[in-house]
């Protein structure tokens, strides 16, 4: 029993000295930005989408898109964070075509 409780012992301390060569590196999330009725309004007009298009392409109702447009409630989480990247990249509605203009 005790050559059992060595062994495991001794993988044990392996498995630990062995954690501790691994490189390591630290990965932070930057929060998820607030926008204002104002901020959404300039990114929808930017995409050059009407409400009913750009509720399209967030997956929310025309009712939310008009309601975070008047303040009357903000965007939060997922919308936050997609309204942040059309922000940072003006193409990508272009990249991500999840509503598609007829010709």
């Amino acid at each position: 029993m005790k050559k059992v409780y060595e062994s495991i012992m001794s993988g044990l301390k392996e498995a630990v000295e062995e954690r501790e060569r691994l490189p390591r590196h630290t990965v932070s999330v930057e929060p998820v930005k607030r926008y204002d009725a104002e901020e959404v309004r300039d990114i929808r007009r930017r995409t050059g989408f009407s409400q009913k298009m750009f509720a399209g392409y967030m997956g929310v109702s025309v009712k939310t898109v008009e309601a975070w447009e008047t303040g009357t409630n903000r965007p939060s989480g997922t919308a936050s964070r997609i309204l942040n990247m059309m922000e940072m990249d003006t193409e990508l509605i272009r990249k991500f075509p999840f509503v598609r203009e007829s010709r």
